[in-house]
C-alpha cells in the first residue's frame, strides 16, 4: 500500500529546493539514495524554515523512501522543524556554562522581546558564554553564533576564543595564518605530510601511527593504528572513513577551533588516512550548530580539489579521494560512532549494537575508520617528524600533546594545548588560575559524561592511565570549573535533564533509567525528608548501575559518571540524608 502524510503536494518552490538539492546526485542505474535524505530536509528547512507536509511526501517520492521514514527521520532530529515557524530563529545556550554565566537573564529579556527563541543544549561557545546561534530561512539563509550575547544579539560583542598551551603543535597556525587560504597553509607547511605519506606508502604510514602509539582523543582512547592497520586488512570493499566532528559534549570546543582555524589541516590529516587504508570516499560529520566550521571546511574541500589534492589522482599518485561534508541536525546521540553512520545513510540517528565493529562493518556495512577532529589532526604530525619522534612528547602510555577545553570560573577561558603528563593544576594556571575572589569548588572534567573532582585533584597529571586510576577520565578535554558561589546541585540537575533530553530512547535502560535520574535528582533538591533522600541517593545508584552495565552506547552508559562522581567526591546531598 501506498502511504501518505496527507493529501498535501508540495508548492513549485519546495519542488525545486527538493530538486535542486538532489541535481547530479543520481547514481549509476539512475536511482535516488537514501543517504541523501538528511541533506535535502537540511535544504527545504534552509530555504523555508521547517518542512511541509508536501514538502515530506515529495522527498519521499523522489528518494523512493517509505513516507513513514521520511517523516521519523524529520521528527528525530531537534533542529528540523515539521510545524510551522518563525524565519529567523534565536537558539539560547542554557547549559552548564551558560546557565552559570547568565542565561537565565538572557531568557527573560528575550520573553520581552519580539525574537522568536528557544533554549538549546550546548553551542560549544562555553569559553565565552553566554552564546546564542540565530538562524534565518529564506532565498539566502544563514547562521549566526554570538558569544558572549546580551540581549541587544549583538554580533559585535562576539570575541574570539583564547588559545594557548605550554605545547602548542596542533593549534601552532591558528592566528598566524588565514584560515581560508590554501596558499597560506602551503607556506606553513601545509601538505608537506601528504607528500611524506606517498612516499612512506600505506603501509609506512600506518606503521608510523602505530609507533606514535596515538590514542583517540575522543573519551574511549583505542589506538589509532591498530584502527588504521584493522581497515587497510579488511577483505571487503569499499573502505570508509568518517570524521566524527559532531562535537556535542557540553563543555567542548576543540575541534570547532580546528575546523575553523586551521582547516587545511584537517583535509589533508583525512587525506592521509584515507590513503593509509584504501578509501576513495571518505565524509566529515559536523554537529549543525557550528556553521562556521561547516562553511571553512567546505571551502577548504572545494579548494583542495581545485588544487589537485582531492580528486581521481592526487598529486598524481593514483590515489583518489572525495570528502564529502554533512551537517547533523541537533542530536548529541549522532556523536556515537554507529549512530553517526545511521545519520549518514539516511535513517534515525540510533546506534547499533557491537559487535560487529566499524572496522568490520561500518558506514554502509563496509569496513570503516572513524575518529574524531582532534585525533585525525595528529596524523601530519606523526608522519613528519616518525612515530618514534612524536611518541617522545608525553608519556610512554599517553603520547603527544592534549587540547583542554577551560571554562567556568578560571581567569582566562579557552583552548589550551599541553603535552599529556601535564598536572591539572599547572594546566590551570596556564589559563590564570581560579577568578580572582573566587574558591574553587570543584572541577568538571571530560564533560557532562565524565567525572566531577574536588581540587585535591589538581595534583593528578593529565594522562589517560592517571585520570583512569583517579576514577576520572578525559573524555573530550573538558575542564570545567565550579567556583563557591555556584549551586552544584543544579548544576547536577541540568545534566540529568541533558542525558534525559538526548536519549534516543531507542533501549530501555537508558530511555527509563535518564528519566528516572532526573525524577530523583529533582527529588534530592526539594525534598527535605532525611528518608526519602537516603532512598534517592541508593535508587541514583542502582540506576546508574543499571545504565552502565544495560545500555547500547555510550550515552546510557556514561550518564550517571558525573552524578555519582559528585555525591561520592564532593557529599553532596549527605548531611542531609544523615540528618
Amino acid at each position: 500500500m501506498d502511504l501518505h502524510f496527507t493529501s498535501a503536494t508540495a508548492s513549485a518552490d519546495e519542488r525545486a529546493v527538493v530538486d535542486g538539492a538532489l541535481a547530479g546526485k543520481l547514481n549509476g542505474d539512475g536511482r535516488m539514495r537514501r543517504h541523501l535524505l538528511l541533506p535535502v530536509l537540511h535544504a527545504v528547512q534552509d530555504r523555508f524554515g521547517w518542512i511541509g507536509p508536501g514538502a515530506l511526501n515529495y522527498v519521499s517520492e523522489s528518494l523512493g523512501v517509505a513516507p513513514a521514514d521520511v517523516y521519523g527521520v524529520a521528527t528525530f532530529y531537534a533542529s528540523l522543524k515539521t510545524a510551522p515557524g518563525a524565519a529567523r530563529m534565536v537558539y539560547v545556550c542554557d547549559d552548564i556554562a551558560c546557565m552559570n554565566a547568565g542565561a537565565e537573564a538572557l531568557c527573560a529579556a528575550l520573553e520581552s522581546s519580539s525574537d522568536s527563541w528557544s533554549r538549546s543544549p550546548c553551542l560549544g561557545l562555553c569559553d565565552r558564554a553566554p552564546a546564542v546561534l540565530i538562524e534565518t530561512a529564506g532565498a539566502s539563509t544563514s547562521a549566526t553564533a554570538i558569544a558572549p550575547a546580551t540581549p541587544a544579539l549583538d554580533p559585535q560583542t562576539s570575541r574570539p576564543t583564547q588559545v594557548g598551551g605550554s605545547a602548542r603543535r596542533l593549534l601552532r597556525r591558528i592566528g598566524r595564518t588565514d584560515p581560508q587560504s590554501l596558499e597560506a597553509y602551503r607556506a606553513d607547511g601545509g601538505y608537506a605530510a601528504l607528500f611524506k605519506a606517498l612516499e612512506l606508502q600505506p603501509g609506512g604510514v600506518i606503521a608510523e601511527v602505530i609507533a606514535a602509539n596515538l590514542l583517540g582523543r575522543g573519551g574511549a582512547a583505542f589506538p589509532t593504528g591498530r584502527k588504521l592497520k584493522a581497515v587497510a586488512n579488511a577483505p571487503a570493499y569499499p573502505h570508509y572513513l568518517v570524521c566524527n566532528a559532531d562535537e556535542s559534549e557540553p563543555g567542548t570546543f576543540k575541534d570547532r577551533m580546528l575546523m575553523e582555524e586551521d582547516p587545511f589541516a584537517v583535509v589533508e590529516a583525512m587525506t592521509i588516512a584515507a590513503y593509509a587504508i584504501g578509501c576513495r570516499q571518505a565524509y566529515i560529520y559536523i554537529r549543525g550548530e557550528y556553521p562556521q566550521a561547516a562553511q571553512r571546511i567546505g571551502h577548504a574541500i572545494a579548494q583542495a580539489r581545485a588544487a589537485g589534492l582531492l580528486g581521481d589522482d592526487v598529486l598524481g599518485s593514483g590515489m583518489g579521494l572525495e570528502i564529502e561534508l554533512r551537517r547533523g541536525a541537533g542530536a548529541y546521540i549522532c556523536g556515537e560512532e554507529t549512530a553517526l553512520f545511521n545519520s549518514i545513510e539516511g535513517k534515525r540517528g540510533e546506534p547499533r549494537n557491537k559487535p560487529p565493529f566499524p572496522v568490520e562493518n561500518g558506514l554502509f556495512g563496509k569496513p570503516t575508520v572513524v575518529n574524531n577532529v582532534e585525533t585525525l589532526a595528529n596524523l601530519p604530525l606523526i608522519v613528519t617528524e616518525g612515530g618514534v619522534q612524536f611518541a617522545r612528547v608525553g608519556t610512554p602510555g599517553s603520547t603527544g600533546t592534549r587540547l583542554f577545553c577551560l571554562s567556568g570560573a578560571v581567569t582566562i577561558p579557552g583552548l589550551y594545548e599541553v603535552p599529556h603528563g601535564t598536572t591539572l593544576g599547572a594546566l590551570i594556571e596556564l589559563a590564570g588560575g581560579i577568578a580572582p575572589g573566587r574558591r574553587l569548588a570543584a572541577i568538571l572534567l571530560g564533560g557532562a559524561a565524565g567525572t566531577i573532582v574536588t581540587p585535591d585533584a589538581l595534583s593528578m597529571p593529565l594522562t589517560f592511565e592517571d585520570a583512569r586510576a583517579a576514577g576520572a577520565t578525559l573524555g573530550s578535554g573538558v575542564v570545567m570549573l565550579f567556583d563557591d558561589r555556584v549551586d552544584l546541585r543544579a548544576i547536577l540537575r541540568r545534566i540529568a535533564e541533558f542525558f534525559r533530553d538526548e536519549s534516543c530512547g531507542q533501549c530501555v535502560p537508558c530511555r527509563v533509567g535518564t528519566v528516572r535520574q532526573s525524577e530523583a535528582l529533582q527529588r534530592l533538591c526539594c525534598n527535605g525528608d532525611p528518608m526519602q533522600r537516603a532512598r534517592d541517593i541508593s535508587l541514583l545508584g542502582e540506576i546508574g548501575t543499571a545504565m552502565r552495565d544495560a545500555s547500547i552506547c555510550g550515552l546510557g552508559q556514561t550518564a550517571a559518571n558525573a552524578i555519582e562522581s559528585a555525591i561520592r567526591n564532593l557529599g553532596l546531598f549527605a548531611a542531609e540524608s544523615n540528618s
